[in-house]
Order: C-alpha cells, then sequence, then structure tokens
C-alpha cells in the first residue's frame, strides 16, 4: 500500500501546493511546476529534478 506523503513548509507551516514557478538562469527564464508554498513561496525541489531535468537545462544554457 502506497501512503501518500504531504510536505509542510518549515517557516510557515502551511501545505505546500503545486504551482507553476519561474526559473532564471545566464539570461533565460524558464518554468516547472514544483511543490511551493502558498504562504512564504519557498520552493521544495526534489533531488530527482535538481540532477536531472534542471541539471540538464544548465548544461543546455551553458553550452550556448
Amino acid at each position: 500500500m502506497a501512503e501518500d506523503k504531504v510536505l509542510i513548509c518549515y517557516t510557515c507551516r502551511e501545505k505546500l501546493v503545486p504551482a507553476k514557478t519561474f526559473f532564471s538562469y545566464l539570461g533565460h527564464t524558464f518554468y516547472a511546476d514544483i511543490l511551493r508554498c502558498p504562504k512564504c513561496g519557498e520552493v521544495y525541489i526534489p533531488e530527482a529534478l535538481a540532477k536531472g531535468r534542471l541539471a540538464e537545462t544548465e548544461i543546455l544554457l551553458e553550452d550556448k
């Protein structure tokens, strides 16, 4: 049986909700739907996303 985990903002104690979040790197802007605190805006970037899609995007932008 799989459990649904709920992530809570450490500062606000609010449940993190999926939201379109914009990132800027080397003058380029892109977005990803990730978990974010609705109160303070703090984001949660899972390790898989940081080492996967975001790392690949950084490499592509640096090669330009």
